[in-house]
């Protein structure tokens, strides 16, 4: 009887711990919700802790509870735009079996991530220039976690590719300068075409410049 009471009381205090850990995440997504509302529509230079803590409803006292300061919130959101960015590049994955058309996915869902998460996506395009990336907090390893995830998910495609003879090993000697390459072949692709002179210049719709760059570039590393 007496164990069964112990039991009991354990499994009560162990449910109000996972409650709390619950009700904890839910005001740190809050607040880091109010931090990218700040952000990407003044930018990180000229918001303040007190405008986001407004911006959250919260007191500036306990936003400081979940972040030291306004970096630490700027390295959350960081990590959020990798996790984004990786999740997507798994799913396209999924969707192909060869080698190729994985490459080929990827490229299409690095585009796709650029229109539909377009303030992640500058988030991580000058998140190199930002001088407390590297700072050292609880998002530090997940950072470089998840960095190295999306390389490698890249690199594991360049491989299969090899692998199912979809790609040329001649082509592929080294898959990680091959998955640089083509990331910054896309990555530049891209921002021409966010260029607010696109249609002056008279370059083709962003789509049809994308599919060609993707194409082009499968056929360079074709078998």
């Amino acid at each position: 009887m007496f164990c069964s009471y112990c039991e009991s009381i354990l499994g009560r205090v162990m449910n109000l711990d996972l409650r709390r850990e619950k009700e904890k995440h839910e005001r740190r997504e809050s607040i880091l919700n109010a931090a990218e509302n700040v952000f990407f529509s003044k930018g990180y230079d000229r918001c303040s802790m007190e405008e986001i803590a407004r911006n959250a409803q919260l007191s500036r006292a306990l936003l400081y509870v979940y972040f030291k300061d306004k970096a630490a919130m700027m390295r959350a959101i960081v990590l959020r735009s990798l996790q984004n960015l990786r999740d997507r590049f798994s799913q396209a994955i999924s969707q192909s079996e060869l080698g190729i058309d994985q490459v080929a996915s990827i490229g299409q869902a690095y585009y796709d991530f650029s229109r539909e998460e377009s303030d992640y996506f500058d988030v991580l395009t000058h998140s190199g220039t930002f001088p407390h990336l590297l700072d050292e907090d609880e998002h530090s390893v997940a950072l470089q976690c998840c960095g190295d995830e999306i390389m490698q998910l890249m690199v594991e495609a360049l491989e299969r590719g090899v692998a199912d003879s979809s790609l040329s090993p001649d082509r592929v000697q080294d898959p990680v300068k091959t998955a640089y390459f083509l990331r910054g072949a896309v990555h530049g692709v891209i921002m021409e075409t966010r260029q607010p002179d696109q249609k002056a210049r008279d370059l083709p719709e962003a789509d049809v410049l994308i599919r060609y760059t993707i194409e082009m570039l499968g056929h360079s590393l074709k078998a």
